[in-house]
């Protein structure tokens, strides 16, 4: 049954309304677990297309679901909108230029993710309505992938319980299958407490809750030598004890952002770094307490869902860009060092070219040199089959997580980006509900991965950091 050329109609026919959503959440930038006004503009996408809303999700005010036809298999989409902080900046100029100083940006593009993810699965709702195909599409609305591991709770939660499939996808300089790795992920705040006292006239009085920081972050750089080559540890302060050097600081706060390739490796890494913690407030004697703010589990692939998204990915083609498109992707690349283009190609294990925007597929066998971080996607994939498409909305070599992506995240090429990937997800949410040896390969393989099953590597008591971003 071929279904695609209908998806793409339908497509089509909706992407105006998802590019003005995806504009509109560009221009209310709201990070981890803030995103109001973002989830608001989402909710009344659903409910004007007449997805069933559910809200709320997992105690998360801006998580929600909609869903949309009745029986068979339920597919899944996955789209985000949270944005970064400290990355405002005027669209469509190559230029650092900020519309708020200090001001948040959607320096990752989850403005385009979600209203693409939303997009396809309002185009998969209006061919199931078209064909009377058995079949439910759910779109989840996800925010704080940004640390905030708004997915894990979900899943932990027990959101995904009865999803067949969940397909996705994020911004990128090149049109391709997703590879499947992700590191496992900790983020945990460590709380020193001391004793304050007058810095010159009785510091034998003071115990030094910064001091306790600074020897704590001495003892993990020290560390760094002997963890395994691929995990990663890093840090921000978030509380120095206060702007006066007279005084001894008898408070002190550090986050620290703990990952490994996997994840046993990352909670015994996440040991070895409460040691240390504990160490430095024995050397200062103060206190310190551990809180574990969020965590995410590594990422499990999916052959048959990746052959199928890539045969989809190879049949549409990547977007069709202009001459205007690539100009101004141009223009971003002369903000950059020749080593980001550079680097993104050995990403992928090809040779650089002067190619500003990407016009091939990458090989779903490219031998590749990833550059891997983390995703709360992981958690998905070990309960869910899951696959993720990468779509081409930046210059070539533009790193996320900057102001160049802000610049880009609304131009013509990302659109045209989202547009395309769209029906790539959309084609791949359909073949799965009309085949179901796709999903029982799919189901077979995720088993086969997955072992003794999924453990969330949230601790029980830990609930959603609502306030992560305001505290």
């Amino acid at each position: 049954m071929d279904n695609r050329n209908a998806i793409w109609r339908h497509v089509d026919r909706q992407a105006p309304r998802f590019v003005a959503l995806s504009d509109r959440v560009w221009a209310v930038p709201e990070v981890c677990y803030t995103e109001v006004r973002s989830a608001a503009e989402h909710a009344a996408e659903l409910r004007h297309q007449g997805f069933r809303l559910v809200e709320n999700v997992a105690g998360i005010p801006t998580a929600m679901t909609g869903e949309a036809g009745q029986g068979g298999p339920v597919i899944a989409f996955l789209g985000e909108y949270d944005a970064l902080p400290g990355l405002s900046q005027e669209a469509g100029i190559a230029a650092h230029r900020e519309i708020e100083p200090g001001g948040h940006g959607h320096g990752c593009g989850h403005n385009l993710l979600g209203a693409a993810a939303l997009l396809a699965a309002t185009a998969v709702k209006d061919w199931l309505a078209e064909t009377g195909t058995p079949g439910r599409v759910r779109y989840y609305g996800c925010p704080a992938e940004e640390g905030g591991a708004a997915k894990a709770f979900m899943v932990r939660a027990g959101a995904f319980a009865d999803a067949d499939a969940a397909i996705s996808w994020h911004p990128n300089s090149f049109w391709e299958v997703a590879p499947p790795l992700a590191l496992a992920n900790t983020r945990a705040d460590f709380v020193f407490t001391g004793r304050a006292a007058h810095a010159a006239a009785a510091p034998h009085l003071g115990r030094s809750a910064l001091d306790a920081v600074e020897l704590m972050n001495v003892g993990v750089n020290y560390m760094r030598e002997h963890m395994p080559s691929e995990a990663r540890v890093h840090y921000a302060l978030l509380d120095a004890g206060g702007i006066a050097p007279n005084v001894v600081q008898a408070h002190a706060r550090v986050r620290y952002s703990i990952r490994a390739r996997d994840l046993p490796g990352m909670l015994a890494l996440v040991e070895r770094v409460k040691k240390i913690a504990r160490g430095a407030a024995l050397m200062t004697e103060t206190e310190v307490e551990v809180r574990i703010v969020s965590a995410v589990s590594d990422l499990v692939g999916n052959a048959p869902l990746e052959a199928a998204l890539h045969a989809v990915m190879d049949e549409l083609g990547p977007p069709h860009f202009d001459d205007a498109d690539r100009a101004f992707a141009r223009e971003i690349q002369g903000t950059l060092s020749p080593e980001n283009r550079e680097a993104i190609y050995h990403s992928i294990g090809m040779r650089a070219s002067d190619a500003p925007l990407a016009d091939f597929l990458v090989p779903l066998d490219q031998k590749r040199n990833p550059a891997i971080g983390s995703t709360d996607i992981g958690d998905v994939s070990w309960v869910v089959p899951t696959v993720q498409a990468h779509a081409p909305t930046v210059a070539i070599g533009t790193p996320f997580h900057t102001w160049q992506v802000v610049a880009q995240g609304k131009s013509p090429a990302a659109h045209k980006a989202m547009i395309q990937v769209a029906k790539a997800m959309a084609a791949t949410g359909a073949a799965l509900v009309v085949d179901p040896a796709l999903r029982e390969a799919a189901k077979a393989d995720l088993a086969a991965r997955v072992g003794a099953g999924y453990v969330s590597p949230i601790p029980a008591e830990v609930g959603p950091p609502l306030t992560m971003s305001t505290s």
